[in-house]
């Protein structure tokens, strides 16, 4: 006996269902990042998308057997807004900003509270595969040349789908390196300030202007490969301690008329097949002579490889990163006598280990400590006796505190950090942090 059409139709409407679920489930899985939340989500929106257009054709052929007219098809939705019974808007709005009160354990004179940054962005579905993502940003609540604060546009690109699993970015955007560059945002790290190394060796928030691909499998691997605007050593400021603080920060250029001359290129992966565990790593590299006389073949690397494991509700850290600056030694000859020449390497390296306690009400109570090492001038180029500048030594941190998590997007912070070789940056600090 001929078996019912409409009894096929279960196995792809149990798998559509299936699907969407996992899509739901996908943040509390494991700890991904967004952004390979959002490309695993693209990649189950692809197979959803074939199992609807499967289950259309079981109808047609059930409405065939039947005699009945198929009913008019409904517009096409994503997966997320299928899974909720709403269509997403193509405008989408988001936004993060931190305050912070920071005390000097050796100068109370020293004592600073700031609205450290305030950002709005937004992103825009032009179509189904095509969007744009924008961020501006405010740091130190006001701007002006008599005032420390800064106006950036922290982001800016349009993003293609090439393929179900496969992206392209043209614009200004984050380059995929580390472990908080493309989570940023106060939610994502733990204490008041992003740590040590993420900031004076991978200067955080690292932007470029230029092409990138992204690819993502199944599997849990993701790639990135690009080509981009890099650093101009020109920019180099040797009467300040501007590069002993971070070096690759001071030459950043952040795509303000930014030198062009030479570009760079960076290649990244990131594997998150195991559920809780994220292993990467990434390489930079490019010119930063930008063709300005008395500059030839500097070229800056930075590489770093990363590791995160959530056993439970324990959260496990780490990562190493170091850098170099080519062919320095005839460009320190001409800043010899000025207090900050130009290093040949650089390095850091941080460990972190935090615990997420649930309390009542979806509290939650995220106690931590991490203790970093890192140099950034841990080798010059040879000059002459007496001219070679000679390594500081490295710098120790310890940190420790809590993040509180008062509800989804909003966090209290706590801190206390201790600095081995300058006791002076010793301080307690207070932060509230919101992402929506």
């Amino acid at each position: 006996m001929r078996r019912p059409v409409n009894m096929s139709l279960r196995p792809a409407m149990l798998a559509v269902g299936g699907l969407v679920c996992a899509v739901l489930a996908a943040p509390a899985a494991h700890s991904a990042t967004t952004a390979e939340v959002e490309a695993k989500l693209n990649a189950l929106t692809s197979q959803v998308d074939e199992l609807r257009a499967e289950l259309a054709q079981l109808k047609a052929q059930e409405a065939a057997a039947s005699g009945k007219p198929l009913p008019p098809a409904a517009p096409a939705a994503s997966a997320a807004a299928t899974a909720t019974g709403a269509v997403a808007s193509p405008l989408q709005w988001m936004g993060y900003g931190e305050l912070n009160y920071s005390r000097p354990t050796d100068d109370a004179a020293a004592t600073t509270a700031d609205v450290g940054r305030f950002v709005l962005g937004v992103t825009y579905a032009f179509d189904d595969r095509t969007k744009l993502v924008s961020e501006v940003e405010v740091e130190h609540a006001v701007s002006s040349a008599d005032d420390p604060g800064e106006v950036e546009i922290e982001q800016a690109y349009i993003e293609r789908q090439i393929h179900n699993s496969m992206f392209a970015k043209a614009g200004l955007f984050l380059i995929p390196v580390g472990l908080i560059n493309e989570n940023h945002e106060p939610t994502h790290y733990y204490g008041v300030f992003r740590n040590q190394v993420e900031t004076q060796i991978i200067p955080t928030t690292w932007r470029e202007g230029g092409f990138e691909l992204e690819g993502n499998t199944l599997g849990g691997l993701r790639w990135n490969a690009g080509i981009t605007t890099g650093f101009n050593l020109s920019k180099w400021d040797a009467t300040s301690t501007e590069g002993q603080q971070a070096p690759l920060g001071s030459i950043h250029q952040e795509l303000a008329l930014a030198a062009a001359d030479d570009l760079a290129q960076f290649v990244a992966l990131n594997y998150t097949g195991i559920p809780g565990l994220r292993l990467g790593a990434s390489v930079f590299t490019g010119d930063a002579a930008q063709g300005q006389p008395g500059f030839d073949n500097n070229r800056v690397t930075l590489w770093e490889a990363h590791a995160r494991w959530n056993p439970g509700n324990w959260d496990l850290s780490a990562l190493y990163s170091r850098g170099s600056i080519s062919n320095t030694r005839d460009v320190n000859l001409t800043l010899v006598g000025n207090p900050t020449l130009i290093p040949e390497s650089f390095f850091g390296w941080y460990v972190e280990a935090a615990y997420r306690a649930n309390l009542a009400n979806d509290w939650t109570l995220s106690p931590f400590a991490r203790y970093e090492q890192l140099n950034t001038g841990s080798s010059y180029a040879t000059l002459a006796p007496g001219l070679t500048p000679d390594p500081p030594s490295d710098e120790r941190i310890f940190t420790a505190g809590f993040n509180f998590g008062l509800a989804r997007g909003v966090v209290f912070k706590l801190d206390y950090q201790h600095f081995e070789r300058d006791s002076t940056s010793s301080r307690f600090d207070l932060g509230i942090g919101y992402q929506f």
